[in-house]
């Protein structure tokens, strides 16, 4: 699932815009209906040419609501710059275009609207020679431009086309297996109680997870999810999300809060940044001075402690700590913006090297320094994970061949992982990171669900063809399963495999097969039908599961019994030769009237199992 995200100036067209591709008036409250102009966030959703369903946010183009935007465009996977034909690139064009470089939002698409009120061709030709200069330099460099009108149609179906063309080529979005859920709103359903919506990071949520809203640290259970007005059961990374609470009251929640599964995260009032400062942000910024902070729907008052620096020029770049005012759920990587609080504007961003630093660093120490600008090449820590998604499961040994930092350092990297949870070490020692959990896990319960369907008579799938599938050696297979079947996520019984859920359901017909077939079993016990009239009467793949459940027990290739009656032989068997030190095949037969071929049969059988052992024509105890 991808988003995309709205940006540009007041009355530039951007709800109508949305109106006219989705169907759905993005402007929700009655006060922008009323005033024809979008005050907060919209939401709305559009299928496109290749079948893709996306989600859309549309964000406010005032500058009294640029706080109201940047709460919607911290998630996106796409941009949709728009801009008016007939007044080209505004002041609010220029701060949106400057959030979105900050922000690195992945791709982007303008949108020149309103072309039915420019009649001068060449008027066109100059505003999109203006929008080329205004975008280089930034993310949006090279970004296709598509004229069109929202009002007559023309253009619209280019716009679609190349939304759909640049979301194919995006790259997906990771899952960590450590969900996120940044909540840009908070209400109430009659019946149903308290609803948060976001965008989904980092990991997905399923119906009946337990979680945990941060910064206040209140658990709930999901009780529902939707995305796009439609019940889900699971909620994958990059999905616009609508959940659910149970347990938790709507006035315990607010924006800027984030859903995560309890002890995944923690919130933090510290955290180490690269923070660069817009070029025309008009002066130089100060050591302390007093910001506001926003990064995904959060806002927050902020101080900036410069690092190696005394104070930071327009358009330069440097390390800082960053001192929250109160708690924030964050993460490395997150981006972030920075704006003045006073006049409101937009001063700069980067994005979080470290969300939970240990103290407050000295600015101009050569070891804080040092430790700054290997966060920001990346830690230890880092290298180590992407050493370890190269090759897992993997072992110590081969994990630490080849890294570019000493031995103890990975020691305390792999240590880090593991107690972050962005590593995990199986039962036989391999290693593999959370990012490989998750995907080795999915890729064992998507085959498992086709095996499923695909063999629907079958108790599971067996171990060996499961290993095979998931291209593991038994090794560290066996401790994958084990792990798995730890967490609940599979049932091994048997030597073949299962997902926990699933059982095997005869239709009526196949219980009455079934019945006809145990009923000539029980009619000759000690002669029964072989194995291929057996077959005949049931099906192979209905035998072979009465086989797997232990209705029936396969003694040799031709010769089937029942539990009772297989006990019973085998016992007399021992009992025979414990009294009379052996026993030969016609005894066996006589004893139960069967014919030699069973006695044979069975013989062999305990044979194979260790139990006896054959000198001549006779069975003694092993």
């Amino acid at each position: 699932m991808r988003v995309i995200g709205t940006a540009g100036h007041v009355d530039h067209g951007k709800s109508t815009l949305i109106q006219a591709l989705t169907g759905i008036n993005p402007d929700r409250l009655k006060e922008e209906q009323e005033r024809e102009m979008t005050i907060d966030l919209g939401f709305a959703w559009i299928t496109l040419p290749s079948g893709r369903e996306v989600s859309v946010v549309d964000v406010p183009g005032h500058e009294d609501f640029i706080k109201n935007m940047l709460a919607g465009v911290g998630g996106i996977d796409l941009a949709l710059l728009v801009v008016a034909a007939d007044e080209a690139v505004m002041p609010q064009t220029r701060e949106h275009l400057a959030i979105l470089d900050l922000l690195h939002v992945p791709q982007s698409v303008v949108a020149l609207t309103k072309i039915d009120l420019v009649d001068d061709p060449e008027w066109l030709d100059l505003v999109q020679v203006e929008l080329e200069e205004t975008l280089a330099g930034t993310v949006l460099a090279g970004a296709p431009i598509v004229p069109l009108s929202a009002r007559t149609g023309a253009g619209l179906d280019i716009l679609r086309a190349t939304l759909d063309q640049l979301l194919t080529e995006a790259t997906p979005r990771p899952d960590l297996g450590r969900p996120r859920l940044p909540i840009d709103r908070a209400f109430t359903i009659s019946g149903f109680g308290t609803v948060v919506t976001g965008t989904l990071t980092d990991g997905g949520f399923a119906v009946g997870d337990e979680v945990e809203v941060l910064p206040a640290g209140r658990r709930g259970r999901i009780r529902g999810l939707q995305s796009h007005k439609t019940r889900v059961t699971r909620a994958t990374p990059g999905r616009r999300v609508a959940i659910n609470l149970s347990g938790i009251e709507v006035a315990e929640v607010q924006r800027g809060d984030v859903v995560v599964r309890p002890g995944s995260y923690a919130a933090t009032t510290l955290i180490d940044v690269v923070l660069r400062l817009l070029p025309d942000a008009g002066r130089a910024l100060r050591h302390n001075q007093e910001l506001d902070f926003f990064s995904g729907a959060a806002e927050v008052p902020c101080h900036v402690r410069l690092i190696g620096t005394r104070e930071l020029a327009p358009g330069e770049r440097s390390f800082a700590q960053l001192r929250l005012a109160r708690p924030v759920t964050l993460a490395r990587g997150d981006r972030f913006i920075v704006r003045q609080p006073s006049p409101s504007r937009t001063l700069g961003g980067g994005v979080i090297l470290d969300a939970h630093p240990a103290r407050r660093w000295r600015r101009f120490r050569p070891d804080s320094l040092q430790r700054f600008r290997l966060l920001a090449e990346g830690s230890p820590a880092d290298l180590l994970l992407q050493h370890l998604q190269a090759g897992e499961p993997t072992d110590d040994a081969t994990l630490r061949k080849n890294l570019p930092f000493p031995s103890e350092s990975a020691e305390a990297a792999l240590a880090q992982l593991l107690e972050e949870g962005r590593a995990r070490r199986l039962a036989d020692g391999s290693l593999l990171s959370a990012t490989g959990w998750t995907r080795l896990t999915t890729e064992m319960a998507t085959a498992l669900a086709d095996y499923h369907r695909e063999f629907p008579l079958r108790l599971g799938m067996p171990r060996e063809e499961l290993a095979s599938r998931l291209n593991l050696k038994p090794k560290p297979f066996a401790a994958l399963l084990a792990a798995a079947e730890a967490e609940g996520l599979v049932v091994e019984s048997g030597g073949v495999v299962r997902l926990p859920e699933y059982e095997v359901h005869l239709s009526r017909d196949q219980e009455d097969q079934v019945r006809a077939l145990l009923a000539q079993f029980e009619a000759a016990p000690y002669t029964p039908p072989n194995a291929g009239d057996a077959a005949r009467t049931v099906g192979d793949e209905l035998l072979s599961l009465l086989i797997a459940r232990g209705d029936l027990i396969r003694v040799s290739p031709e010769v089937l019994l029942t539990p009772a009656v297989y006990d019973e032989m085998s016992t007399f068997v021992v009992e025979h030769i414990t009294a009379h030190g052996g026993i030969v095949a016609g005894e066996l037969r006589d004893r139960f009237d069967t014919s030699r071929k069973y006695a044979i049969a069975l013989l062999e059988h305990l044979d194979n199992k260790r139990v006896t052992r054959r000198i001549g024509d006779k069975r003694i105890l092993r």
